[in-house]
């Protein structure tokens, strides 16, 4: 199986320590944040893993080398210009002749990414979405009227909302609509697709799940990681 996982981005949010190394090889526990993707990616079955890179790009290359010490082959891609976090997987498209998976860098999580591809594959559809449901407490009650008088309380009650994780399964034939040469991102092919009347499966994730894009969230993943990722 084939992943890519997009590695190029600048990291402006995890300022300051972004100005010294790129994002995907920020340091979470004894590994940096690649490291902790590359492998979980080969404990499911992945082979060939693109690295789709920009900034920093040979700080990334010198690091981790063909991958053979992961057990996988590890391919760079390196992009000229910013492309998005679509863009760049469109550069792939004579390389990806099956369905692969397709993940941001700055996620860590315990998915069962060999489930995730299987499900997808069993889907009518060229793209399937992962989501994560995240519970957010309310400072306030929730009080319900009826015209003068109250009718109910609800003492601080959970936000839920279903974002999008950050990771996804493409099948070949989507690479055509992804614009060449063009910067794109998978909010722009999500809404693209939905206005063409498209299918898109989604995958609720049930296992641990980090986006650790701003300084608090690295902070986290690093009081997580023994019980998580070690």
């Amino acid at each position: 199986m084939k992943a890519v996982i997009l590695s190029g981005g600048l990291g402006s949010r995890l300022r300051p320590f972004t100005e010294v190394i790129p994002k995907p090889l920020l340091p979470i526990g004894e590994k940096a944040v690649l490291e902790i993707q590359i492998e979980h990616l080969g404990r499911h079955g992945f082979k060939d893993i693109y690295l789709a890179t920009n900034y920093k790009s040979d700080y990334i290359e010198n690091f981790f080398g063909d991958g053979s010490k992961y057990g996988v082959r590890l391919i760079i891609s390196k992009e000229i210009k910013p492309l998005g976090t679509a863009g760049p997987v469109r550069l792939l498209q004579d390389a990806l002749t099956e369905p692969f998976l397709v993940m941001n860098g700055d996620i860590l999580t315990q998915l069962d990414y060999s489930k995730l591809i299987s499900y997808a594959c069993q889907r009518d559809s060229l793209l399937t979405i992962s989501t994560k449901e995240i519970v957010t407490p309310f400072q306030f009650g929730n009080i319900f009227t009826e015209g003068d008088y109250v009718t109910g309380i609800e003492e601080k009650p959970n936000i839920k909302t279903t974002i999008l994780a950050g990771i996804y399964v493409f099948k070949p034939e989507l690479l055509d609509i992804i614009p060449a040469d063009t910067y794109y991102g998978m909010d722009s092919l999500i809404k693209d697709m939905l206005a063409r009347g498209m299918k898109i499966s989604h995958y609720p994730i049930s296992e641990y799940w980090l986006d650790i894009g701003q300084i608090d969230d690295y902070e986290k993943a690093q009081d997580i990681y023994k019980e998580h990722f070690q």
